[in-house]
């Protein structure tokens, strides 16, 4: 049952580790590809370029390929970012939000499979003119950064009948049945994150841990509250899918007045507990029962071969 991603990427299984800021350092990304799927690191806006390269050796240390996840309004003004990942070469670089087609190129250029998270049929064709190797179909349901507009499944459907380019499937996709659903599609993996999100390898801490778990899947909300608060640069036409908590209940609504208010700020940067600081995560948070480990999260999504085999034959 081999794909696109198996193949070129030496998989035992087709899964990508989504590179989450603040939860997929170098750590987590080395359990996943040391399990048998594609880690990929979470290189966020506010890591130093130094950061990257520690975290990108630790990922690199077991000799599986891994990946790096940037976002391209970051780099824009974080070009040591971009430096740091081409001295590593990492297997795989996700390049998305903003205007990533100047860094296609060069990544290529050095050997490294150039992907971008597409979350309308517009933004798959941009990708295409961009010339990247693979498209990530990123669904309203997942969660972190991206947009609110069309559901994985029919944007999947979508995009796979607009290019023959690999395409993997990003949201909701929480167990084994979701990956058979979307390899059944068409897509050549998933671009999993949720699932990953209380393995104990990756940097989410213990309190945010007890309080996914605690999480179903009507608890997620999708805005850019959190975004107004932390100042980090985020362009406003990219919200993000997390739970929700009274910190964002109070200012939904008012997320430009947010954006210049110190205390509301301060509380937020400053949260050490889930009434304010931002827990991103997709509807698939309802699937996590307990803390685990990386290897578990993968032997669990191992049985979409069942799955697959009796939707195919």
């Amino acid at each position: 049952m081999g794909t696109w991603l198996t193949e070129k990427f030496g998989l035992a299984l087709p899964v990508v580790g989504a590179p989450m800021a603040n939860v997929s350092g170098g750590r987590l990304t080395a359990a996943i590809s040391a399990a048998g799927g594609l880690g990929m690191l979470g290189a966020g806006s506010a890591v130093s370029a130094e950061w990257i390269r520690t975290e990108g050796a630790i990922a690199a240390e077991s000799g599986n390929p891994y990946g790096i996840g940037l976002m391209a309004w970051s780099v824009k003004n974080h070009a040591d970012h971009l430096e740091a990942v081409l001295e590593l070469k990492p297997a795989l670089v996700s390049l998305s939000y903003g205007d990533y087609s100047p860094y296609v190129e060069p990544l290529q250029a050095a050997g490294i499979v150039v992907a971008t998270q597409a979350g309308t049929v517009a933004d798959a064709h941009e990708a295409i003119a961009a010339g990247v190797d693979v498209i990530v179909v990123r669904g309203a349901e997942a969660g972190g950064h991206g947009r609110n507009d069309v559901g994985t499944l029919p944007l999947l459907q979508a995009i796979l009948d607009l290019t023959d380019l690999p395409v993997l499937a990003a949201g909701g996709i929480s167990g084994p049945r979701g990956l058979a659903a979307v390899l059944a599609a068409g897509a050549a993996g998933g671009w999993i994150g949720t699932a990953f999100l209380t393995c104990a390898e990756g940097l989410t801490k213990d309190w945010a841990r007890k309080r996914l778990v605690e999480a179903d899947e009507t608890d997620t909300v999708y805005g850019t509250v959190f975004d107004a608060a932390s100042r980090a640069g985020w362009p406003d036409e990219f919200g993000g899918r997390a739970l929700r908590n009274p910190f964002y209940d109070t200012w939904e609504g008012k997320e430009e007045a947010l954006k210049a208010d110190d205390d509301g700020h301060n509380q937020y940067i400053t949260a050490t507990d889930p009434t304010a600081a931002s827990l991103y995560a997709g509807q698939g948070v309802g699937a996590l029962h307990a803390m685990t480990t990386a290897a578990d999260v993968l032997q669990n999504f191992a049985a979409y071969k069942t799955y697959l085999r009796a939707v195919m034959g």
